[in-house]
């Protein structure tokens, strides 16, 4: 059997910011990914840009989560934190997805940790609320490793479901979850003839984009065409149950992002339904592609080099944690005591029933603080939830869901798990000033 201080099962964003965090806080540290790469929404699910690290003008996510960001920017893979021309936040961060893939590996192998690839969770050993052991299946047979800390980082509380923690499924009033969506990424986009268009049409589109931000934006992102969706689905062309299209350009010029499918109905902690949502992702993607190529000013000659590789998935389960945030919490911008990680993303909330998005918008500035007691649980004494899936309510978690708040998250939960391993504490004996000071010495915020 293998064993280390810290294991992680889950190498997305939130997984491989915690093992970084854990690896360089002194722990033996592993993480377990079903996958080849780690990024996970950003790079197994095609997600582009980054949104936000900024809460009005002030940037509260920082440490490992920007310091990545910086990295890039050194080779020309990511411009860096750019102004939002729609103004829904003030910024968001392309990148360069495979550029990212390679360095989020080189930060956990700097730091010395190691990972495993191609390596699902299977099952569990525990005596009471101690985790003893997980088991993993391999491309060689089941094999079993033991940690003292462990890290639930696998976005469907997977880990904590099987240790005995409590979950709640989707949204509290019937279940429903966010609607999945498959990204595509397009390439050769005419974006002077796009951006021409969004000038002498500003007025059709969504969000508050301004005309000077269109003219001086270095990359562009455009949300609307709603008419022209509308006549689409109704002559049977588009079948997606949204009722716009949204596009980002990323690191590259002329290769754009779209979040515009929705898969509506589809449970991710089920593999019959979460298989049928890649069909209908794809499905969608298929239909996508030959609208803007028919309709949308500088697609004409646009290439789709991508779509997914997997369906990106918004929400599924919430561990019923030591506190449970709320959107009240968020729209309040509580300080709490025990504060690990500040975000300024609004409730953002895909409509699980069709057509529309809610959002709970902040003020100009405003922010929150997401407590340490959201991350663990009173029925396990040695896990540490990061990542999509910490206690929160479905509309405190449409805002914290998002890659940059969860990076902050993750940074501080492989503090903490780096904490009561090298001190041989139970997650509930972490000292949260303790854990604070760690933060802060490894560059994260937590200053409102």
């Amino acid at each position: 059997m293998e064993h280390f201080d810290v294991v992680i099962v889950g190498g997305g964003f939130s997984g491989s910011i915690a093992a970084i965090a854990a690896a360089r806080a002194g722990a033996k540290t592993l993480i377990v990914e079903a996958t080849a790469c780690l990024g996970g929404s950003l790079t197994t699910n095609g997600v582009n840009p980054m949104m936000t690290f900024h809460a009005g003008e002030k940037q509260v996510i920082r440490g490992i989560t920007d310091e990545l960001i910086e990295r890039l920017k050194a080779q020309d893979k990511s411009p860096g934190h750019v102004r939002d021309p729609g103004h829904f936040t003030t910024t968001y961060t392309p990148f360069d997805a495979e550029a990212m893939k390679h360095e989020l590996e080189l930060m956990l192998l700097e730091a010395g940790g190691t990972v495993l690839y191609h390596a699902l969770l299977a099952d569990v050993t525990r005596e009471g609320n101690h985790l003893d052991s997980i088991t993993v299946c391999t491309k060689s047979g089941l094999m079993k490793i033991a940690a003292a800390i462990f890290i639930d980082a696998s976005g469907d509380a997977m880990l904590a479901v099987k240790t005995g923690v409590p979950v709640v499924k989707g949204r509290e009033s019937d279940g429903k979850s966010q609607p999945m969506t498959m990204t595509m990424k397009m390439i050769n986009v005419d974006r002077e003839k796009l951006r021409t268009y969004m000038l002498e049409n500003i007025s059709s589109l969504n969000n508050d984009y301004q005309a000077e931000d269109i003219r001086t934006a270095t990359h562009l992102a455009c949300h609307g065409f709603v008419k022209e969706f509308a006549a689409a689905k109704a002559a049977g062309e588009i079948t997606i149950p949204r009722e716009d299209v949204l596009i980002f350009e990323t690191n590259n010029p002329g290769e754009f992002v779209f979040n515009t499918s929705r898969i509506l109905g589809h449970d991710a902690t089920d593999p019959w339904s979460l298989s049928q949502a890649e069909v209908v992702g794809r499905q969608q993607c298929r239909e996508l592609e030959k609208f803007m190529k028919r309709v949308v000013p500088g697609f004409e000659q646009a290439i789709v080099v991508q779509t997914g590789p997997s369906v990106g998935v918004r929400s599924s389960c919430q561990i019923k944690g030591c506190y449970h945030l709320t959107a009240q919490d968020l729209l309040d911008e509580t300080q709490f005591e025990d504060t690990i990680a500040i975000s300024g993303y609004p409730i953002d909330i895909h409509s699980p029933d069709g057509e529309g998005t809610e959002h709970g918008k902040l003020r100009h500035g405003g922010m929150y603080g997401i407590p340490w007691r959201s991350l663990i649980a009173q029925e396990a004494d040695n896990l540490i939830v990061v990542g999509r899936c910490i206690s929160a309510t479905f509309e405190a978690q449409a805002a914290i869901r998002t890659t940059p708040t969860v990076g902050a998250i993750g940074q501080a939960g492989g503090i903490a798990a780096a904490l009561a391993a090298q001190q041989g504490l139970s997650v509930h004996q972490v000292s949260a000033k303790q854990l604070q000071d760690a933060i802060r010495q490894q560059q994260g915020y937590l200053d409102f």
